[in-house]
């Protein structure tokens, strides 16, 4: 028996198979079909979702040709793998609307045979778009989920892989997977993750980015607490770590639970470059953050308050470079870096080709105009175009659209109080990390609370021999990572 709920209609019942076939015959791409010499076999499917080479040379030709009473020995005769008879409604709906065929027999209103004729389109596995790196596997996630599964598995060979799958979406009724590994992954943490799941009550989930925002330990934060990536290489390393990865249908990215702030600073490129280097890398990525959320909001502060703390020589420069503005420093500020937003959600919408020319051409004509008009300054202008580029530097896009939203509070508070307006902002954003969490561990970690350990894999990356046991923020089941010997000989090489 299958409960319609519908706002405007009376709830309605289906209770036969004939029942539900006239409810699907009301949409256009359903198909009817009746075979045998009495036309006692129906055929019932979904135009649009079965691959119709399957049906013309597997199942007509046959169909003609049969006159059974009885859905046993059709099964038999048809040269399907996957085929099942049932008399569960809900079970004959749910596979149409999958693509699926269903047989059924006019003297039985009970049970159909359910053929798998699915229709896929899927693109073909292509590389990252957003978190390319130079070295290392050019591969990326699809939007299919068993597509997406297999490519973790062909990395992780082990039994020990478990995928628990759910379908979350009144409407869309949308496939989701919870991979982990048995034995490091902390049970408790992949409890949590199956629980948030299973309590969305939405009804349509089209993206991971739905699943990222409903299971979040805080969704009034502009911080993501969940990472999503594109790489099927970090997922696995994730999952090495004792981290839930979740794999949703239809969605090109996925999730990784549960993440601390640091990571988002760190490219897995990070791990294909000599350790000195990529601890290199991640400083400037996270000097460059900092510079850019900081710098115009001190440009206000100086101007407007702390003029006394520039050099001579350097006010002079910015006296005569805004002499003619008639804005305050921070009415100065919001036109430009407004600009600049407009700019990167104009490039993003349009063509790959015209994005990129708006954003260099329109960048560069705008400055320029908006320097020789007077509504701003040469420096200002210098200023916010590397604190644009900076905000560019984080691996992980989500973030970098943080970084963007929290400049404009803090050119809020240096316009009221100056430096100390900065400083008091700085406490309110270190108080909201501090109390921030990601399925219920620190998100500030391994800074607050200090694990030292940690912090050989996170604003540095100290070499592999040096890094033996796993984060403690996903609190592993098994902590011991590798151990590599380093016995050396008397000239200092190792054996």
């Amino acid at each position: 028996m299958i409960r319609r709920k519908n706002p405007k209609q009376p709830q309605k019942t289906v209770n036969t198979l004939d029942e539900l076939m006239e409810i699907m015959k009301a949409s256009d791409d359903f198909n009817h079909h009746t075979f045998g010499n009495t036309n006692n076999i129906e055929l019932f499917y979904y135009e649009s979702l079965i691959n119709p080479e399957k049906v013309d040379v597997n199942l007509l030709g046959k169909l003609k040709e049969t006159n059974v009473d009885q859905l046993n020995i059709l099964k038999n005769l048809l040269p399907f793998s996957e085929s099942e008879i049932t008399s569960d409604l809900n079970d004959i709906e749910e596979k149409l609307l999958t693509g699926f065929l269903a047989l059924k027999l006019k003297n039985n209103d009970e049970q159909a045979l359910l053929l798998p004729a699915k229709f896929e389109v899927e693109r073909q596995v292509d590389q990252p778009e957003i978190e390319f790196s130079v070295l290392g596997p050019k591969i990326a996630f699809i939007e299919d989920l068993n597509t997406n599964i297999n490519l973790i598995r062909k990395r992780l060979k082990l039994p020990q892989l478990h995928t628990k799958s759910f379908q979350s979406g009144k409407i869309t009724k949308t496939n989701i997977s919870v991979v982990y590994i048995d034995g490091i992954a902390n049970q408790e943490n992949v409890d949590t993750v199956i629980q948030r799941i299973t309590a969305i009550e939405y009804d349509q989930i089209m993206d991971s980015s739905f699943i990222g925002q409903m299971i979040a330990d805080n969704s009034q934060s502009p911080f993501p607490q969940l990472m999503d990536t594109e790489r099927p290489d970090r997922v696995c390393s994730a999952l090495v770590e004792g981290k839930v990865a979740i794999v949703v249908d239809g969605s090109p990215h996925v999730l990784i639970a549960p993440t601390s702030l640091v990571e988002f600073f760190a490219s897995y490129e990070d791990y294909f470059l000599t350790w000195p280097i990529a601890s290199a890398f991640r400083i400037i990525r996270i000097c460059a953050v900092i510079f850019s959320v900081l710098i115009t909001p001190m440009y206000v502060a100086v101007l407007t308050y702390h003029y006394h703390i520039v050099p001579g020589d350097l006010l002079g420069t910015l006296v005569s470079s805004r002499k003619d503005i008639p804005f305050a420093p921070i009415i100065e500020v919001l036109i430009l870096e407004l600009s600049i937003e407009l700019l990167r959600e104009a490039g993003a919408r349009l063509p790959t080709k015209i994005g990129q020319t708006i954003g260099i051409v329109g960048g560069i004509v705008i400055g320029t105009a908006a320097v020789e008009a007077g509504l701003t300054s040469n420096v200002l202008l210098i200023l916010v175009a590397l604190a644009a580029l900076a905000s560019f530097t984080t691996p992980i896009y989500r973030i970098g659209n943080t970084i963007r939203l929290i400049r404009f509070p803090f050119i809020i508070f240096a316009q009221l109080w100056g430096i100390v307006g900065i400083i008091i902002g700085l406490m309110f954003l270190v108080t909201h990390l501090i109390r921030l969490t990601s399925l219920g561990r620190p998100f500030l970690t391994p800074l607050y609370p200090p694990r030292w350990k940690d912090l050989k894999d996170a604003i540095i990356r100290l070499p592999f021999h040096l890094q033996g046991e796993r984060p403690t923020i996903t609190s592993p089941r098994d902590k011991n990572r590798i151990n590599l010997s380093r016995t050396s000989n008397k000239h200092g090489k190792r054996k």
